[in-house]
């Protein structure tokens, strides 16, 4: 399944022009560009994925654009491995919080750092 980047960008709520500039700056992302005069980016599960962990590194955990380029030249794979970890935490809160919510006892902090992990 592939991803186009106005789909991929409006996932992460990110203007196209930062994928595209993410592109440049991190030579892992590399989206499939279509045959035809427009090269059209097809973007797949795993782009997504590392997509996903520079969002995290710039926009969650507030790193530098060269912090994150530091941390993933040195540690990509902790870094990874870090990152999942997270997204499996987050996607338990989020899965918690709406058992409570459905239960009728909304917790008093749930609207509390989950805005994006609703929306993955």
């Amino acid at each position: 399944m592939f991803y186009s980047i106005t789909e991929v960008a409006q996932y992460y709520d990110i203007p196209e022009s930062t994928l595209r500039f993410w592109e440049k700056e991190f030579s892992f992302i590399a989206p499939k560009r279509s045959d035809n005069k427009r090269k059209i980016r097809s973007y797949t599960p795993k782009d997504i994925e590392k997509i996903g962990l520079i969002y995290h590194l710039l926009k969650e955990q507030k790193l530098t654009m060269n912090g994150a380029k530091e941390m993933l030249h040195h540690n990509m794979e902790k870094t990874e491995r870090k990152y999942a970890v997270f997204s499996r935490l987050q996607a338990i809160r989020d899965e918690l919080v709406a058992i409570r919510r459905e239960l009728g006892n909304p917790c008093p902090d749930e609207t509390e750092g989950t805005e994006k992990s609703e929306d993955r």
